[in-house]
């Protein structure tokens, strides 16, 4: 069974404190560091005991595709940081997300989505979930109004990203929460890009939050995972069922170093939003950039409700390179990747190391261009993952390429 948070444990304590102490068990031995229980199952002391666990009269591990102490030591600390009462994890963000939509969704019913979500979301929900009789609409994230038009009578889940991806977009999470409530449907939020640290939308009005574990929980590019973050009732009645039988499993290894990169999380979160504002006012000097993409720019359309629900701006930015066309929009963007030798070219984000990638081409190339339009994706646009690098070589980086547009 997931461990459950004990609502009043951890109450007194720090965020900074919650990242290095949540969590941890010990064995016998005493060990400092968390274990890593690398075992498949559990040995039963008897017959009795072993149909006591199997039928869930008794608490306790009974195979790790479900159940497994270093596992839940992740899923305990990051429950804690998030202040939800439990927390499931997964083998990737991915892998949570399709679990929460199974747990929440038959056959027949409507999810609301924003329109500024990862490239993957939109086709699970647009060619795989839609063959089983679920169909969505997409509203845009900033207009709580249009969330309210777009709900059916058979809408049973909103699901939205804040900061959006790649946007940047702020959803005003109560608001749309309460629309959400008012219509008897699940409030889902993605808060994979600020983290628990700088945001908690469970204290907002979300009923569940999901993270990508691969991003800035790890935080260093090393491996997979994902989580779902409720209710204790939310976890043990609707996720574990399906965990259990599906088998999509965060591994003991990676759930190790997960709990290793929740303990740096809080200064790393704070030097990259520090990092992230620093070069995002810089590129807005920049004469080869049309616009600049980061909530705590005060030229963001959201500025001040992002001052008002994060703590800090986060490490994610977009960039939108001038071009008279779509396509000199999209040469220059990729001239400005091309001409780094610092910043890593990947899809992914979250690291120590900046990253930089296109997302018209890349991490949104699945998605139809109307859909890309729609969701305000243009062939100019960049989006960078700020590190912890120093911020002038980043900038140094960026200016070679920039520098040759004309």
């Amino acid at each position: 069974m997931p461990l459950i948070v004990t609502p009043n444990q951890y109450q007194n304590l720090h965020p900074d404190t919650l990242a290095v102490r949540a969590g941890t068990e010990r064995s016998h031995f005493g060990e400092h560091s968390e274990a890593m229980f690398l075992t498949s199952s559990f040995v039963f002391e008897s017959a009795a005991q072993a149909a006591a666990r199997f039928g869930n009269v008794e608490p306790g591990n009974v195979y790790s595709r479900f159940t497994n102490p270093t596992v839940q030591m992740f899923e305990r600390k990051l429950a804690a940081l998030e202040g939800g009462e439990a927390c499931l994890a997964f083998g990737s963000g991915m892998a949570a997300q399709l679990a929460v939509f199974m747990a929440c969704l038959q056959a027949g019913d409507h999810v609301v989505c924003s329109q500024g979500v990862f490239g993957s979301t939109i086709t699970m929900l647009n060619t795989i979930l839609v063959k089983f009789g679920i169909t969505a609409s997409y509203a845009p994230v900033t207009q709580p109004s249009a969330w309210a038009a777009a709900v059916q009578a058979n809408t049973k889940l909103f699901f939205l990203e804040t900061p959006s991806n790649p946007l940047t977009e702020v959803a005003d999470v109560a608001a749309i929460s309460a629309i959400a409530k008012a219509n008897g449907a699940v409030m889902v939020v993605d808060n994979c890009f600020c983290t628990p640290v700088l945001q908690q939308p469970l204290k907002q009005g979300a009923d569940v939050v999901l993270h990508s574990a691969t991003k800035f929980l790890d935080g260093q590019g090393r491996v997979l995972g994902g989580a779902a973050v409720a209710s204790a009732s939310f976890v043990k009645d609707k996720l574990l069922a399906f965990l259990r039988t599906t088998g999509a499993s965060l591994s003991p290894f990676n759930a190790w170093v997960l709990l290793k990169g929740l303990e740096t999380l809080p200064i790393r979160m704070a030097q990259q939003s520090a990092n992230a504002l620093q070069l995002a006012q810089w590129l807005e000097n920049q004469p080869a950039v049309e616009r600049v993409l980061y909530p705590f720019l005060s030229s963001h359309p959201q500025y001040a409700l992002a001052k008002a629900q994060q703590s800090a701006g986060g490490a994610l930015l977009s960039v939108v390179i001038k071009g008279d066309t779509p396509e000199q929009q999209r040469a220059n963007a990729w001239a400005v990747v091309d001409g780094t030798r610092l910043i890593s070219i990947t899809g992914n984000l979250g690291d120590t190391r900046t990253t930089i990638t296109h997302p018209a081409s890349t991490t949104h190339t699945r998605i139809k261009p109307e859909e890309r339009a729609a969701a305000g994706i243009t062939e100019g646009m960049l989006r960078i993952s700020v590190g912890l690098e120093h911020v002038g070589d980043i900038q140094n980086d960026l200016a070679t390429g920039l520098n040759k547009i004309k």
